[in-house]
This record gives C-alpha cells, sequence and structure tokens, in this order.
C-alpha cells in the first residue's frame, strides 16, 4: 500500500504542474524515420524515450489510475486528432508537451482507421482472422495510454466502421458487391465497403471498442456510421446483400447505432459519433442514412464535421436538438489544414476563428482536424488562459483521413 500511495502521489504531483512524468525529455522535433540527433559535444548522453520512461516509472503506472475527476467532462473537450502513426512514434511525446503547454487536454486517437488496420494487436477473432492485427500500428499502445494519463489527456478511441476495405476484402459475404462483376463493389478511388446493412459490420466494431474501453480508452468515437457517398450513378452498381426489402438506409443506420450504444452501456463510457456537417442542415438522409436526430436522441455526443462553408450547420444542429430530451453534446471537428493548394491557407488566425465561431454560439467543445495530426502552437491559447502565442507548428508523420 506504501509503494501504491507514492505512486498515486507522483501521478497526482505530475498532473498538477500540468508537465508530467516525462518533462525531462527533449523536445523531438524528427520525423518518424529519422534518427534522433546525436548531443552537443560535452553535454551528458540522454537517454532515448523508452528507456526514460523505464527510469522515471519503477512503479507500472497502470496499476495506479487516476480518479476520474481529473479528467475533462466531455464538455469541455479542446481535442487533437493523433493518428495511429503519429501515436505509435516518438512524435506523440511532441503532441503530449503540446498538450502541457496549451489548452488541449484531449486526443482522438485513431484504433481503426479508414485501411482496416489497427492500433494494437487486438484479441477479437475476427480481427485476426482478417489479418488486421499484421499491421498494427503501436504494439505498446498501453505504455502510451499510460502516459496520456499521467498528463492529464482524455483518450478517446476513434474507429472507423463502414469504410474498412481489409474487412470487405477478407470478409466477402460483409461487402457491397458489383452488380457488373459479381466481385467487390468499390468506390471512385478504388476502395472497397463493408455491407452497413449487415449486422456483423457493427458487432466488430462494437467488440474493438469493448476492448479499447477495457485497455484504457475514456470514449468511444465511432466514424463512418454511414453509406458511401458516392455519385449516383456508381451507387447504382451497388448491391447490399444484407438489405432486407423495404428497409432504407435510415433505418439500418439509425438501427445500428442503438446497437452500437447498446453494447458499451455496460463499460460506461461515451459513446459518441462523427457526422458530416450538414446533416444538421438537411432535411433527408444527405443519400447516406445519416439524420440528425437520429443521432443526438442516442449518443453521448455528436461531432460534426463542420467547415467554414458550412458554420451555420452549427447554428441549425443547436435549433434541432432544443426540442429533444437529453440530446447530445455537440463537438465539432474544425478544420487545421489547408487543402492543397487552395486558399485560405489555414493560419493560426483562420483556426482561432472557427474556436471562436464555435465558442461565441455556447460551444465549449472541439476537436482540431488534420489528417497528417500536425498542429500549430499559436493556434492554441496557453495553459492558464491568456491570448495565443506567436506561430509555431509542430511537425508529426503522415497519414490518417
Amino acid at each position: 500500500m506504501a509503494v501504491v500511495r507514492q505512486a498515486g502521489a507522483l501521478l497526482l504531483a505530475a498532473l498538477i504542474m500540468s508537465r508530467g512524468l516525462f518533462a525531462q525529455d527533449p523536445v523531438d522535433t524528427t520525423t518518424a524515420s529519422e534518427p534522433l540527433s546525436s548531443p552537443p559535444a560535452g553535454a551528458a548522453a540522454i537517454a532515448p524515450v523508452d528507456q526514460v520512461k523505464v527510469l522515471l516509472r519503477p512503479t507500472e503506472i497502470r496499476y495506479v489510475q487516476q480518479e476520474s475527476v481529473l479528467l475533462p467532462p466531455t464538455a469541455n473537450i479542446k481535442a487533437l486528432y493523433v493518428n495511429a502513426w503519429a501515436f505509435g512514434s516518438q512524435k506523440l511525446w511532441q503532441l503530449v508537451r503540446l498538450a502541457d503547454e496549451t489548452e488541449i487536454n484531449a486526443f482522438v486517437i485513431d484504433v481503426k482507421d479508414d485501411t482496416g488496420c489497427l492500433l494494437y494487436p487486438s484479441a477479437v477473432p475476427t480481427a485476426d482472422q482478417i489479418g488486421a492485427n499484421k499491421c498494427v500500428r503501436a504494439k505498446d499502445a498501453k505504455a502510451r495510454l499510460d502516459t496520456l494519463a499521467a498528463h492529464g489527456i482524455y483518450p478517446i478511441a476513434r474507429i472507423v466502421v463502414a469504410k474498412d476495405p481489409l474487412l470487405a476484402e477478407r470478409k466477402a459475404a460483409w461487402s457491397v458487391k458489383d452488380r457488373t462483376t459479381g466481385g467487390l463493389w468499390r468506390d471512385r478511388i478504388n476502395i472497397a465497403w463493408v455491407d452497413a446493412y449487415n449486422d456483423s459490420v457493427w458487432i466488430y466494431s462494437a467488440q474493438l471498442a469493448q476492448e479499447a474501453a477495457r485497455m484504457g480508452f475514456q470514449e468511444v468515437q465511432f466514424d463512418y456510421v454511414r453509406f458511401p457517398d458516392e455519385p449516383r450513378e456508381r451507387m447504382a452498381t451497388a448491391i447490399f446483400p444484407a438489405h432486407r426489402a423495404g428497409q432504407t438506409q435510415r433505418e439500418a443506420v439509425r438501427e445500428h447505432v442503438a446497437l452500437l450504444k447498446d453494447r458499451l452501456k455496460p463499460l460506461g463510457v461515451p459513446v459518441t459519433f462523427d457526422i458530416f456537417g450538414l446533416t444538421a442542415s438537411a432535411t433527408g438522409d444527405l443519400g447516406i442514412g445519416q439524420v440528425w436526430e437520429d443521432f443526438v436522441s442516442v449518443a453521448d455526443v455528436v461531432l460534426p464535421m463542420v467547415y467554414p462553408s458550412h458554420y451555420s450547420a452549427l447554428s441549425d444542429a443547436l435549433q434541432r436538438s432544443r426540442p429533444l430530451p437529453s440530446s447530445a453534446e455537440i463537438r465539432p471537428f474544425l478544420q487545421a489544414f489547408t487543402l492543397g493548394r487552395r486558399l485560405p491557407r489555414y493560419t493560426p488566425f483562420e483556426i482561432r476563428e472557427q474556436i471562436r465561431a464555435a465558442e461565441d454560439l455556447g460551444i465549449t467543445s472541439w476537436v482540431l482536424w488534420n489528417p497528417r495530426s500536425v498542429y500549430q502552437r499559436g493556434a492554441l491559447r496557453p495553459k492558464g488562459g491568456g491570448p495565443p502565442p506567436a506561430t509555431h507548428e509542430l511537425s508529426s508523420t503522415s497519414g490518417g483521413r
């Protein structure tokens, strides 16, 4: 007990100081493929990051779990999207340091991305059957989650559901078929999709989510909870084998969203969903099965992916949610990258303007989205408040959505 109390005191002190157990680590500005630079002549040798963790953690921190009250409530999330490559590399330490020094208090981490690959080796039978364990990104994911806990960072597991080419290609019976060839149907960029009418597709995602929650993720976020957003002529060639006569896409999505929520209920973690931003303004299901009320009446949090072209969707979302009892919280995804050579360039000013637009509506939570997990320090308020500092871009690995 004395050891546990000592470790607990160490953890609490780290959280209060907002620097954490690994504050002695140097800032790593290399990419994932670059070696760490050598120390200057005459300087003391700096241990590799993994060795530093061992030196600073004589007690297994995973057995000294922090109290839930130290985690941010779902209504006060300031998060970064962290792709699996960034989470599994030394870039994680840079992102942790960014959170230590700014308003960021949560990471949205890919547990299963839109390739079908996983963050860590899974015990879910389907994952093993389809080879998803052969392309994991972070075999030491549990230790990395321990690091987030030590720094007071709220970990959210992102799980992509219907856009899973690995599952589609290895479980043909669960996949969308091509009316012309009889083989797998593919979207305009040649990606195979699974059949969103099929119960097994959603159960697989639910099983991965249960596993993630048991590992230590504090919230589960489902993405691609929909049918493909392809042109009508391409969708005309798609056959959904699990489709029941008379069943609509909206009904299928609504039923399976409820299934996910029900499967996660015993674990007590918030269940959240990423949806198209325009869902809040549309009167139909956008041809993908998503209707605003179907999500906010079931989810704990709904994350519309809004961009400057449809900020008004946030106002519409609030208006449509207001009459519903116990409707979900709204936590928008905000753009934190420049799309190719298009204008505007996303400098810290543009990013902060998005945050301001959300906060002006009374929305206190948001997630910054950059598919490469590259974020500019100048867009963020420092820890404890005050204006953002001068622009500084934090590099990370490529990958993501």
